[in-house]
Order: structure tokens, then sequence, then C-alpha cells
């Protein structure tokens, strides 16, 4: 069930929280941290969908903050989703009006579930500097996603050049499955690799961090290629041994060759954001893998602008 309190304040929001948690029996007392989504009316709902799934295996407080009329009369319609509802958790949806949406911190601030975690999530646009931003000063961790921008790569690149630690991205995040899989293929004796390559379509940015992961690890050059997709649809490790290669041109399924072996096929699909943003939240500590290899990418692609 949805409780409504249009032109609300955040002293009544807390007190039908409060209200709630006694009627259930404990809610925000068994919530792991409270999730921040900064959204708008069009993203919002698919942002909270992929929240509560993540939800389930972290139990948050979920408050979406949406911008409305910056010129309308300061005002909080706010929306209480009911454990159950929201999965194990609590889901605050606040419309804000007129200059509360440009002080969220203030509204957010008192309803924040106690000496918990704080973690902001911007699903589509984000600013430049998250640690900066109102809602990004008050979290310990914060998500961007820098594959919404209209210019993913320079998005990312932007949010890299004022990197804090904390800081992070689901295009990093996309790429788990892939970094597992060609890590787990140096298990077996491979031949020393003295190149790499990864293909993928054009402007997205996971393949470019990709690219800078295995040089920024292997020490060796690294390729990138622009291929039709979806998303990364092939990496290749070349040895002296012969070529270990990965192709995944469905999103769903790789094959995996390598020299004097057979073919295996292994899952390999993309992932979905409630996917991406859980494993995000299974960490509250600085990603200093994604740093490094954010800040590699960076300096790869300077690189690469610079002799081209």
């Amino acid at each position: 069930m949805t409780l409504y309190l249009p032109r609300t304040t955040t002293s009544q929001i807390t007190e039908a929280l409060t209200a709630e948690r006694h009627s259930v029996g404990g809610g925000a007392l068994n919530m792991v941290l409270t999730l921040i989504i900064v959204t708008d009316e069009a993203d919002h709902y698919d942002a909270v969908r992929a929240a509560t799934e993540a939800g389930r295996e972290h139990p948050s407080r979920v408050i979406a903050l949406i911008r409305r009329d910056p010129q309308a009369e300061p005002a909080i319609d706010a929306e209480i989703r009911r454990p159950g509802t929201a999965g194990p958790g609590e889901a605050l949806l606040l419309r804000l009006y007129g200059p509360l949406g440009e002080h969220p911190d203030s509204v957010i601030t008192p309803l924040l579930v106690p000496d918990a975690p704080v973690v902001a999530w911007w699903p589509g646009a984000a600013p430049a500097d998250p640690a900066a931003d109102p809602v990004g000063g008050l979290a310990h961790r914060r998500i961007t996603d820098a594959l919404r921008a209209a210019d993913p790569v320079g998005d990312l690149l932007a949010r890299v050049r004022s990197y804090r630690p904390g800081d992070t991205d689901l295009t990093w995040t996309r790429l788990t499955p892939w970094r597992s899989l060609l890590a787990s293929t140096m298990d077996q004796p491979c031949g020393w690799v003295t190149a790499a390559e990864v293909a993928a379509e054009a402007h997205y940015p996971s393949a470019d961090l990709l690219a800078a992961w295995l040089s920024d690890q292997l020490e060796v050059p690294v390729e990138r290629t622009v291929s039709n997709g979806p998303g990364i649809t092939g990496a290749k490790l070349v040895t002296d041994s012969g070529d270990i290669s990965i192709q995944r041109l469905d999103g769903r399924v790789a094959t995996l060759s390598r020299p004097g072996q057979p073919d295996q096929t292994v899952a390999l699909a993309r992932r979905r954001a409630a996917e991406a943003l859980s494993e995000e939240l299974r960490r509250l500590d600085a990603d200093e893998i994604y740093e490094r290899t954010a800040k590699y990418m960076a300096t790869m692609l300077s690189a690469s602008a610079a002799s081209s």
C-alpha cells in the first residue's frame, strides 16, 4: 500500500514513517542504508523499481528526489510505499517544488536512517563533481551512469577529473562479468600476453574502461575497435601460444576460444541496472581499482587524441 501526503513537510513525513514502523514492529531499524535517487518524472519509475529489486539483498530506505517546477512556491508532495510494496525496505517519493529542488539536502537530512550509510544514485543526468553536489555531500558512496549521457565517454571523463573516494559509475560495474571471465582464462597456462583488443559499439565507455583495465593489469597495448554492438561484443588476448578470444554478438551468450581447446559457450548476459546497483551496494568503501582504471583510461584517451 502507498500513503500519499500532498503539500506536506519533513516533520509530517517523519511522523508517518514512525507510525508505520510501530505498526509493523521494526521497519527502519532493520535497514542497512539509505539510498537516495536523484531523478526526474520520466525516469523515476524504472529507477525505484531497480532500487526495490536491489533492496531484496540490501534492505534500505529508498528516497527518490524528483524535481518539479522550479518557479513554483516551495512545496513537497510525498508518497510512502510501505514494506512489502517496496520489498523489505521503504520507498519515499518526494516531489520538490520551487527552491526546495535546489536545496534537497535540507529535505533529506531528517529522513536518513539513523547511524546507517548513505548512498546517492543518479540514474540519469549527474553532476560533473558528485561529491560537491548537495546530495552527494551527504553520501558515503556516489553512483552515476555515464551511459545515459549524450556523450557517454566525455561525461565519464569529466567526472574522472573531479574524482573523490566513494565515486563510482555503473559503466564500470557492468564490466564485472567480463573481467571475471577474462581473469579466469589466465588460471590455465596460456603463454605470455603481448597485446589485447576490445570490440564494442561506438561511444560505449565500458569498453574504454575494459581496455584500460587490461592494459594496466597486463602492461600491454590494447586496441579499442568499433563493432555494431550491442555493448561489448568481443575481447581478445594475444599470446605467444595463440589468441584467447571471447565473442558475444547477441548480448547474452559468449563463445570462449583458446588455443588447442574446443570452444566453450558461456553465459554472459548484459547486466540490468538492478544487478549492477546491487553489486555497488555490497561495498561502501572506496573502489580503488575503479579509481586507478578510470584515471588510466583518461590517460590512454588523451594520448590517443594527441597522436591522432
